[in-house]
């Protein structure tokens, strides 16, 4: 079963006083199979936040379709939705889709814990000792079980950065989208988030991946996909992407990084 397919996915930013409309998505076509780690490279400006955006519908799309463990969500056309479904089987699906951003987003007067159990209590409605208990679990997961009462600002990025992630995972989803989540880290914290995704990834969660970190793109991806200006230029194994790229802008983008 494919976690999140998308074909020919267009977006058009209109921009006011007077600015040209900037396509930032052209065409985009991409399937992820389940248990399946993608990281998806390029410059900035190429699209990738914002294809990640779509998939959540934190971004509308004006062309294309969106299918969520093979459910068709959006079918659109000229910015309009035919997919006729209740908002609310929609929301449970997308709530499958966890995501964590490159700013941590945390309620500075809650703990740790309190930001984790938000969202199971909320939207889930689990009992608070169940959410609490759950939650507990998977701050130990990501290896910050000693700071369960501690506010985000006396936390470092790296462990801000983890309680976001591990906030995600509370709501059980049966997908990850990450959004480039190292890089407002120092370069010393960025390792520790790295080690939690390594660990998601070999327990087998679906993954789909924006990043400048090569070295994690190399060692962890099953695919990479190179996109550049709205586009996807090249999909691979991350053998054929880092060692033998097929386009020049690829490689272009590779040597200047690597």
């Amino acid at each position: 079963m494919s976690m999140v397919k998308t074909e020919g996915v267009c977006k058009t930013f209109h921009g006011g006083n007077g600015r040209k409309p900037l396509d930032v998505l052209k065409n985009v076509s991409l399937t992820v199979e389940q248990k399946e780690v993608v990281c998806i490279i390029g410059p900035s400006g190429a699209g990738k936040s914002t294809y990640l955006r779509t998939l959540n519908r934190l971004e509308s799309i004006d062309e294309g379709q969106i299918y969520i463990e093979d459910k068709l969500l959006f079918d659109c056309h000229n910015a309009v939705n035919s997919v006729k479904m209740h908002n609310d089987e929609r929301n449970k699906i997308l709530l499958e889709v966890g995501m964590v951003f490159q700013r941590f987003n945390l309620f500075p007067h809650k703990t740790a814990l309190e930001n984790v159990m938000l969202a199971p209590l909320n939207v889930r409605k689990l009992p608070f000792n169940e959410a609490q208990e759950k939650s507990v679990s998977i701050l130990e997961r990501v290896g910050l079980g000693d700071k369960i009462n501690t506010f985000p600002a006396q936390l470092s990025g790296g462990q801000q950065q983890r309680v976001a992630i591990a906030r995600a995972l509370a709501m059980e989803p049966r997908i990850m989208l990450f959004d480039e989540p190292t890089s407002s880290l120092d370069p010393e914290l960025v390792g520790e988030v790295l080690a939690v995704m390594k660990q998601l990834a070999k327990a087998g969660m679906t993954m789909l991946v924006v990043s400048h970190e090569m070295g994690f793109a190399r060692e962890v991806a099953n695919r990479v996909v190179f996109m550049y200006e709205g586009k996807i230029l090249e999909i691979g194994t991350p053998g054929q992407i880092f060692s033998n790229p097929e386009n020049d802008r690829t490689r272009q983008f590779l040597n200047s990084v690597l």
